[in-house]
C-alpha cells in the first residue's frame, strides 16, 4: 500500500471544504495531480490558492454543477485538456464522488424543488460523472471511483427521507456499477461515514467527538493505495466514541 500516486489524476468533486477538500490534501500529498470543484467562483479560488501554495502545480479548479449534465461535460472537457507540470498523459486515473448536499424535513414538508436539489446532486450528479469517467476509463485501461456516501444510506432517521433515498440509491446504484466494470479493470468503492465534523452536520467541526475529515480522506488514500488485485467495495466509518444522549 505504499505505492505512489505520481502521475495519477484524480477529480473531487465538492474539493473546496469539508472531506473533498481534505481528500484533496491527502491525494496531492502523496503525489497525484489533484482537480477539484466548486459551486461558486469565489469560493474555488480561495481553494485552489490555498492547495496550491502547499502543493505547487499539482492543483487546478473548475466551477461546475454537478446536477447539470452539460456542466459536467464541460468540466471533463476541461480536465482532459489540461497539462500537468509532471508529464501526467491527459484524462482522469481516479473520481471521487463528494459533492452533496441534505434537506432535512418530512416528506409532507418537503418541496418538489428541495427533493430535486437532493436527489440531483446526491444522485444524479454521480450518474453524470460517473458516465464521463467511465468513457474514459476505457481509452485508459482502467480506473477507480469512489462514491462518498453516508450511514444515512442504510439506516433510515426521522427528517431524512429525501436523504436516506439519495444514500440509499447511491449504494446500490455503486455496487450495480461495481458489478458492471470490475471486469473492465475499474474499481468501484462506497464510503459511509457517520457524523463528520463538517459544516454539513449539526454541531459543525466544533464537536470534537465526530470523525474529522481528515480520517475519511485517509480511508480515500488507503483504497487508492490498495493493489490492484483486491478491492475494497464498502467501508463503513463512525465515531469510536459518540456523544451520550
Amino acid at each position: 500500500m505504499n505505492a505512489s500516486l505520481q502521475g495519477k489524476t484524480t477529480l473531487i468533486t465538492g474539493g473546496t471544504r469539508g472531506i473533498g477538500r481534505a481528500v484533496a490534501v491527502a491525494l496531492a500529498g502523496a503525489g497525484a495531480n489533484v482537480a477539484i470543484t466548486g459551486t461558486t467562483e469565489s469560493g474555488l479560488r480561495q481553494a485552489v490558492a490555498e492547495l496550491s501554495a502547499e502543493f505547487p502545480n499539482k492543483v487546478a479548479g473548475k466551477v461546475a454543477d454537478v446536477r447539470d449534465s452539460d456542466s459536467v461535460a464541460d468540466l471533463f472537457r476541461w480536465l482532459d485538456e489540461i497539462r500537468w507540470a509532471d508529464g501526467a498523459a491527459p484524462g482522469l486515473d481516479i473520481l471521487v464522488n463528494n459533492a452533496g448536499v441534505g434537506r432535512f424535513k418530512t416528506l409532507v414538508d418537503l418541496t418538489p424543488e428541495e427533493w430535486r436539489t437532493v436527489i440531483d446532486t446526491n444522485l444524479t450528479g454521480v450518474y453524470f460523472c460517473s458516465r464521463e469517467s467511465l468513457f474514459r476509463f476505457r481509452n485508459r485501461g482502467g480506473g477507480y471511483i469512489i462514491n462518498m456516501s453516508s450511514l444515512a444510506g442504510k439506516n433510515a432517521f426521522a427528517g431524512g427521507a429525501v436523504y436516506n433515498a439519495s444514500k440509499f440509491g447511491l449504494n446500490g446504484m455503486s455496487e450495480a456499477m461495481m458489478l458492471d466494470h470490475r471486469n473492465e479493470d475499474v474499481r468501484v468503492s462506497y464510503i459511509m461515514p457517520g457524523s463528520v465534523a463538517t459544516e454539513f452536520s449539526a454541531g459543525g467541526s466544533a464537536a470534537g467527538w465526530k470523525i474529522q475529515p481528515e480520517d475519511v480522506a485517509e480511508i480515500v488514500l488507503m483504497l487508492v493505495k490498495m493493489p490492484a488485485r483486491t478491492l475494497v467495495s464498502r467501508v463503513e466509518v463512525r465515531p469510536s466514541r459518540p456523544a451520550q444522549k
